[in-house]
């Protein structure tokens, strides 16, 4: 099969994939359930390029199954999230200001803020999980094994993470304060980390074949927009806003790659 067919195909699978939930959506006016979606569209788009090509069987198997683990925890633990706590904030305020600056309603805002968007961008981050399925040689080398190592501990180094936050909020006595234990001591972001390990290694994995070098800009974007655009820079405004001990925080710890944190300044 070739590249630009396997594409096309999982381009279209994709786009009905995300009209449907939009439809959905339309009915609950909430598109919170979209990044759950997120994960899950990575593990169809996987499945459907498995259904679709005759690469190596094992480096099939290990993409497929990498991905798998990561997106149904991931996809699980949002879902999970979305309800316990509701519409996620990030959307209520983006569709307020589309409707108040463009009189845009919840279809219109919703479908061009949300699904036109995300819809391409996680078709670029898969590209590891898809072009690598594609050549029938060489088998899983070393190369591969380090890429699988690396997406274990991302996958692993995620789950603790939001469970350590997700343990830390239930708690009613850290109402308003910082997490600075466990991982977040050595990261603000341990889950975002995480993410971009995960997604690293799946490229590691794909890389060892020729198709799959191409995979390349799936974990760079997906880096960039972690740290750059949809991650980091939306979270960290807010909590400097509601947490007073946050920016003290910032100073002290990484913000992405977890390092040791640095001491506190001493009181003059």
């Amino acid at each position: 099969m070739s590249v630009a067919m396997l594409l096309g195909t999982n381009a279209v699978v994709l786009i009905v994939m995300f009209f449907g939930l939009w439809l959905l959506t339309l009915q609950t006016r909430d598109v919170t359930p979209v990044d759950s979606v997120w994960a899950i569209g990575m593990i169809v788009l996987g499945g459907s390029t498995f259904l679709q090509t005759s690469g190596d069987p094992g480096r099939k198997a290990l993409l497929m199954v990498l991905c798998t683990l990561w997106g149904v925890r991931l996809g699980a633990y949002l879902l999970w999230r979305w309800r316990h706590h509701g519409p996620d904030r990030r959307y209520v305020t983006m569709f307020a200001k589309a409707e108040q600056n463009n009189g845009w309603g919840f279809g219109e805002a919703s479908a061009r803020l949300v699904y036109v968007t995300q819809a391409p961008l996680l078709f670029v981050v898969c590209l590891p999980v898809q072009l690598g399925q594609l050549d029938a040689t060489p088998g899983v080398g070393t190369l591969g094994m380090i890429g699988a190592a690396v997406a274990l501990t991302g996958i692993a180094f995620e789950t603790i993470g939001d469970w350590q936050l997700v343990r830390f909020r239930a708690n009613p006595a850290n109402q308003g304060q910082v997490l600075t234990t466990g991982l977040w001591r050595f990261t603000r972001h341990p889950n975002y980390f995480g993410d971009a390990c995960t997604w690293w290694g799946l490229f590691l994995i794909a890389a060892e074949s020729s198709t799959g070098l191409w995979a390349l800009p799936g974990p760079i974007f997906l880096t960039w927009t972690l740290m750059k655009w949809s991650g980091v820079p939306t979270i960290e405004g807010r909590l400097k806003r509601k947490k007073p001990g946050y920016a003290d925080y910032v100073q002290r710890t990484s913000g992405f790659l977890p390092w040791f944190p640095k001491a506190a300044p001493k009181p003059r």
